[in-house]
């Protein structure tokens, strides 16, 4: 059942997004008052943030460098993540990610051959792009035979870090620091390719999801890094950014469409059959969220994710026995600017659950089906016109896994999410 204090969060958070959708709704004269305060932060922001976020240092690092960190962070949940493979993708197999990281690079040559003007000129473009696989592959190879990580099909120890990931990122990032200033479309294709290479990796069981969020990180680094040392041997200075990229008005309309991950905290026992009390717990979920908004604070959209709650049989956590579920949910979604980069926003969010069958050693339960909730609060940082990153925070209502039972379960998802934004 719901407890009080939870009717009451819920309560205050719809009362604090109706009162946003009103507000929007009312006069437009009302905006004034945010709108100068939106301006008055803008103004803060160019004394630090904005000084710091155009040097080299920050537009050759924040990509690569918290990806690394997080896969670092992430691998003592790496078992939990691939468990989501287990559950959705069990017999997935297909060599196609064995090419798939070299299609950037492809477009690239393509491109050049075809006398579009990039970045470069061909030699130039050649050094920049031959420095920055020599580093890759021997950071790469330097950590596949030093650390040993079993691949999660026990195939080889050679697991980490993904070196078809750290290749299609790289390529991607040389694809869009020569060709991404003719228009959006070539970094968001270039990355889109470079992330479908990474979770094919972990839908073939090749490997862990750390490996990948590594090789990421070590694909965009060493392009990054490739082409400075290529600027300081050619003595010749090239921005890292560009100012039309960076240097953008903010956005009346937010819309975004962008991956979804993090990890799913039980609140409560789950109550199974009447009789039987399981303790659970955190899991993870993966999936994609997007919304299209009508100006800068309401919108429309939705997630679709799969997840899964962990549980503890005998005081231990079992990795073979969890609740697997995929969730497709839309709703209303709200947007607060704080600045011209940073904005809180909620949402509310109502849809379908479906439960794949629970088998463990004392029962079987069958594939479910129901409806749910969510609602949220996430905090947002506009990294560049078309890229923004937040961090999350969702409460979610699931109906029971059991069509004999009436309890419903509840879980709070904390995670992040990398977004393109429109």
């Amino acid at each position: 059942m719901i407890k009080g204090k939870t009717i009451f969060s819920i309560i205050l958070m719809c009362f604090f997004s109706l009162k946003m959708l009103a507000d929007d709704f009312v006069v437009d004269t009302l905006f004034v008052v945010p709108d100068t305060l939106i301006e008055r932060n803008e103004q803060k922001e160019e004394k630090w943030i904005e000084k710091f976020s155009k040097t080299h240092f920050f537009q050759a690092t924040y990509l690569g460098t918290p990806l690394i960190a997080a896969g670092l962070l992430e691998q003592h949940y790496d078992q939990k993540f691939r468990r989501l493979r287990t559950s959705f993708l069990p017999t997935f197999k297909d060599n196609t990610d064995d090419y798939l990281q070299y299609l950037p690079a492809a477009v690239m040559l393509g491109m050049k051959a075809a006398g579009v003007k990039g970045r470069s000129s061909w030699g130039r473009m050649l050094l920049s792009d031959a420095i920055s696989a020599a580093i890759m592959s021997s950071a790469v190879n330097t950590l596949k035979y030093t650390v040993k990580m079993p691949r999660p099909d026990g195939s080889a120890n050679n697991s980490f870090p993904s070196g078809h990931t750290a290749t299609a990122f790289m390529t991607a990032t040389m694809l869009n620091k020569e060709y991404g200033h003719l228009a959006p479309w070539v970094g968001v294709g270039a990355y889109s390719v470079a992330t479908a290479t990474g979770l094919m990796r972990m839908a073939n069981n090749k490997h862990w999801l750390s490996d990948v969020m590594v090789g990421a990180g070590i694909g965009i680094l060493s392009a990054e890094l490739g082409y400075w040392l290529a600027d300081i041997i050619c003595k010749e200075k090239c921005s890292f950014y560009s100012a039309t990229d960076y240097d953008f008005e903010p956005s009346r309309h937010p819309s975004f469409l962008g991956l979804y991950m993090g990890f799913n905290i039980p609140l409560s026992h789950y109550d199974l059959l009447g009789h039987k009390m399981l303790e659970t717990a955190v899991g993870t979920t993966a999936g994609v969220e997007g919304a299209y908004f009508f100006n800068r604070y309401v919108g429309i959209g939705g997630r679709w994710t799969m997840s899964n709650v962990m549980l503890i049989v005998d005081d231990n956590e079992a990795y073979n026995d969890a609740l697997d579920f995929c969730t497709l949910m839309g709703g209303a979604y709200f947007n607060l600017p704080l600045s011209r980069r940073w904005a809180i926003g909620s949402k509310l969010l109502v849809g379908a659950v479906n439960y794949s069958k629970l088998e463990t050693s004392d029962f079987k339960i069958g594939a479910n089906r129901g409806f749910g909730a969510s609602t949220g609060m996430n905090i947002g940082y506009h990294v560049k016109k078309h890229l923004s990153m937040k961090i999350f925070l969702d409460y979610n209502i699931l109906p029971p896994h059991s069509k004999t039972e009436r309890d419903y379960m509840h879980t709070m998802t904390l995670g992040s999410a990398v977004s393109m934004r429109f």
